[in-house]
């Protein structure tokens, strides 16, 4: 099994929980849960992306995992979608700036991940 999309979101989660913390001392409460929020909106859909894509299917072809691709993608962006329409709705006082840049920081992981993915791969095929 590949690790890789486990630490991509141990790592977004680690993230968003840093720069939170370090919002929240700097800048007080509301910008800090805001922070986090953000950071929770990012790894909740990506979480279930990884598990439609990791989850044993009964069909080990292809085809199957093409159409797990896909499920995941459009739950993944109908996920997103839903918690950032319940955040707004629900949740007085927020600190949009902060739940934006918790999102934005907790995604860039996601680069980071296919980052080591192709370093890792490189490494790999150098015979190391």
């Amino acid at each position: 099994m590949d690790l890789t999309i486990p630490r991509v979101l141990i790592g977004q989660f680690l993230v968003g929980t840093v720069l939170a913390a370090v919002l929240w001392g700097v800048f007080g409460t509301i910008v800090g849960y805001s922070a986090i929020l953000g950071s929770l909106i990012c790894v909740i859909p990506n979480a279930f992306l990884a598990l439609r894509l990791l989850v044993p299917r009964r069909d080990p072809g292809a085809q199957a995992l093409i159409n797990a691709a896909w499920f995941g993608e459009i739950g993944k962006l109908a996920l997103t979608i839903l918690l950032f329409t319940v955040v707004f709705t629900q949740v007085k006082p927020l600190a949009a700036v902060a739940l934006f840049a918790g999102f934005i920081t907790t995604q860039l992981m996601a680069l980071a991940g296919l980052l080591m993915r192709r370093e890792q791969d490189t490494s790999n095929s150098d015979g190391s």
